[in-house]
């Protein structure tokens, strides 16, 4: 059966749509296999009398050639209405780009599509700023970007049937009322099962067609080797792809920073960048940077040098964490799913609340300072709110200990806002800490 999924991103498109009225274009973009066509497919239909929809990676070359000469407009549409089998209707019909990257020419040419302003026009692109999709062309200043994300984890229940635990969450979160250990049991079994399927539609439509977690776990290994294969198509020799696949290994060893010349080595430091500008373009990771000085403005002390890497999907970080093995066994799931994940493994509960947090809009960064000479403190995330900043730790077990949170807060209290424990038991409060179950983050 094929799924077509709620997501809050048409919210957006439909604002844009309705302040814009035709000023614009709109680039959706994201990651590979996260739903960007499927959406903008359903937005056309539903919101617009006709829409043509042109896909680069399987549109004719003569198609393509269109957007080397502006100069006939008329011509280009009656082309393309004709080819589509397709009437447009001035401003009530919108042209979709899909792949846009795949043709450059396309996309400098909106400038000029909307400011002849007949139709609405929708991008969709993946790695859509990488030097060779953009070489040689004019970058549209009539062009307003969104960024789209796998679902999130409220996207994810909807999927599942369920749309009252949210608004529900939200009454509890707000007014600090404890669920009690049988509820919050199943609300963890809940997101724990959002972390094996992960939020790419494929997997989750896997998962509501079979109810196999072993069939999920194929399509999420062939989205991870979609992925590596666009990664040689930047860099034939497979480096990139080489730091996408060791980050579930340099989470686990629980370093201060995620070190590329590890795992590539000999590598000229402004050819690493490259690499690493690629990575952080492709949205496949969530990059989250050191800051030296955390305060409100916290990109004013931003270290790009120092980082932590995330999968941008925490469904692939199982999968990939688990790449040796044909396939990510069961008595794996079986433990995440009952609460039994080992404690070496509490790094995918830190990926989860960076894709929880990075879908919400954040931009996450984490902060560390000595504590001795052989050892440091260290505070998970960082959030900026209103005048204040609110540090997150993360325990996926023991949680009676929080030193670096109390010594953090100590150092920087009147910086500090709100401060969180984020774990697997139920809510409360004590001592000035919020103790939040990780279903819960997505409320901060």
């Amino acid at each position: 059966m094929e799924y077509v999924f709620d997501r809050k991103i048409y919210h957006q498109m439909l604002e844009w749509k309705e302040k814009n009225q035709g000023k614009s274009a709109l680039l959706v973009e994201g990651a590979r296999r996260i739903g960007k066509s499927t959406i903008v497919m359903q937005f056309a239909r539903k919101e617009y009398k006709s829409y043509i929809l042109i896909d680069f990676n399987k549109t004719s070359p003569k198609v393509k050639s269109l957007f080397d000469n502006l100069m006939d407009l008329d011509y280009i549409f009656l082309y393309l209405q004709s080819t589509y089998h397709t009437q447009l209707y001035p401003r009530e019909s919108v042209i979709v780009f899909d792949e846009v990257q795949q043709c450059p020419k396309a996309r400098q040419a909106i400038k000029y599509l909307v400011q002849d302003g007949r139709y609405d026009y929708i991008e969709t692109g993946s790695l859509i700023s990488i030097h060779q999709n953009i070489e040689g062309i004019t970058i549209p200043s009539e062009e307003d970007r969104i960024e789209m994300y796998p679902m999130d984890y409220e996207e994810f229940r909807w999927a599942m049937g369920d749309k009252a635990t949210f608004p529900l969450l939200q009454q509890t979160f707000d007014k600090r009322i404890s669920f009690g250990d049988d509820i919050n049991r199943q609300y963890m079994r809940d997101i724990r099962l959002y972390m094996l399927v992960g939020g790419m539609p494929q997997a989750v439509s896997e998962y509501l067609n079979t109810k196999d977690l072993r069939s999920v776990d194929a399509v999420k290994r062939k989205i991870v080797k979609l992925y590596i294969d666009d990664f040689r198509k930047i860099e034939k020799n497979g480096k990139i792809g080489q730091l996408f696949t060791a980050i579930p290994a340099m989470l686990s060893r629980d370093v201060l920073r995620f070190y590329p010349t590890s795992v590539v080595k000999g590598v000229q430091p402004d050819t690493m960048d490259d690499y690493l500008i690629a990575l952080e373009e492709s949205k496949t990771v969530n990059f989250v940077y050191h800051v030296s000085d955390p305060q409100v403005g916290l990109p004013l002390t931003e270290d790009r040098s120092r980082f932590k890497l995330f999968i941008g999907d925490t469904g692939l970080m199982v999968t990939l964490a688990f790449w040796d093995k044909g396939f990510t066994e069961n008595e794996l799931y079986d433990k995440l799913l009952s609460d039994r994940l080992p404690a070496n493994l509490g790094y995918i509960y830190e990926n989860l609340v960076v894709q929880i947090l990075r879908s919400a809009g954040n931009q996450l960064y984490y902060y560390t300072w000595p504590k001795d000479e052989k050892h440091n403190y260290e505070i998970d995330f960082l959030l900026s709110r209103g005048t204040k900043i609110c540090p997150l730790e993360v325990k996926s077990a023991s949680y009676k200990s929080h030193v670096s949170l109390d010594m953090f807060c100590k150092k920087f209290s009147k910086r500090i806002g709100n401060r969180y424990l984020v774990y697997t038991k139920d809510l409360r409060e004590e001592d000035k800490t919020t103790y939040l179950p990780v279903y819960m983050v997505g409320l901060i």
